[in-house]
């Protein structure tokens, strides 16, 4: 009681300055939730209870479908599928780039601004692209393909049952990795260097400089990156869409596709909410290592 006494007369009002700071942000934080929010709380409610239905009732037969609804489970595990590849090459990728431009070379501004390229440019974009490349009679993939004497025939790369979900994925990879690679790059710079001519005075490797300099200080933005990139990943949408729709069948199928599909195709917009929502629990479990990180950093 006397501690909860003492904090309640420790209380100060803010001062001017705070408020002022406080007034900056509000219009920012009140967007988010106009914008965030609002959809958010509304396709909670819309889940349980229809909002634009005269009859209002409570029920969890939204939540029971989907339980069991082989597409949704097709969906979900489509999209772990996509998710853990694009990730951890992400991460290779990122990591290889990331260390290369981090050695001392010349013109290294110019290969950090081609490496980076690729995140520039839309995700929509990014998909109209490469299914242009994917084309099997005019893309540039096959005629390499065929050029080099691996196959005399045309490749259905996004038709194919086998090769669609890897064709999308190495795209993704293109595409996806300078995000990675900038956390990474960010994490190396920080790292003296005197710890590596310390290391290669006492006769170490380059491998285990690797191994026990570089990846112990930077597992922290490692943490960092994949956490970040997984949920972006999660999330992917437009160059999914521009590629395949999914298909062929459902072999490309991914949560937000889906979810896509049964709000703006089929018109199912209760389901379409529970499976949102599904998807959002998902992501929050995902977070949940890189917001407690954050939480004790602070």
């Amino acid at each position: 009681m006397k501690r909860l006494q003492s904090r309640l007369f420790a209380f100060k009002a803010p001062s001017r300055q705070e408020l002022e700071g406080y007034a900056f942000i509000l219009p920012c934080l009140l967007m988010l939730l106009l914008i965030l929010g609002l959809p958010m709380i509304i396709a909670v409610l819309n889940s349980f209870t229809p909002l634009w239905s005269e009859v209002k009732t409570f029920t969890l037969e939204n939540y029971v479908k989907l339980a069991r609804d082989d597409l949704f489970w097709n969906a979900l595990l489509i999209t772990f599928r996509f998710v853990g590849s694009t990730v951890l090459l992400h991460l290779v990728v990122g990591l290889a780039v990331a260390l290369a431009l981090n050695a001392q070379i010349k013109a290294n501004r110019v290969f950090r601004i081609i490496a980076i390229l690729p995140w520039t440019v839309p995700d929509v974009i990014s998909g109209l692209i490469w299914r242009f490349m994917y084309n099997p009679t005019s893309g540039i993939i096959n005629d390499l393909v065929r050029s080099s004497g691996v196959t005399k025939t045309y490749i259905e790369w996004l038709a194919h049952p086998k090769l669609a979900l890897p064709s999308v994925i190495f795209a993704d990879v293109w595409r996806g990795y300078p995000f990675v690679m900038i956390i990474l790059l960010a994490g190396l710079q920080a790292i003296p260097r005197e710890l590596y001519e310390a290391a290669r005075v006492d006769g170490a490797t380059a491998f285990q400089e690797f191994r026990h300099i570089t990846i112990p200080l930077l597992k922290r933005m490692i943490i960092i990156a994949v956490a970040l990139d997984t949920i972006w990943q999660f999330r992917r949408f437009g160059l999914i869409y521009n590629m395949t729709l999914g298909g062929p069948g459902h072999i490309t199928e991914i949560l937000s596709l889906y979810v896509y599909k049964q709000y703006f195709k089929y018109f199912n917009f209760e389901y379409a909410s529970a499976v949102a929502v599904v998807m959002a629990v998902i992501m929050l479990i995902i977070s949940f290592p890189y917001v407690r990180m954050m939480v004790r950093r602070v």
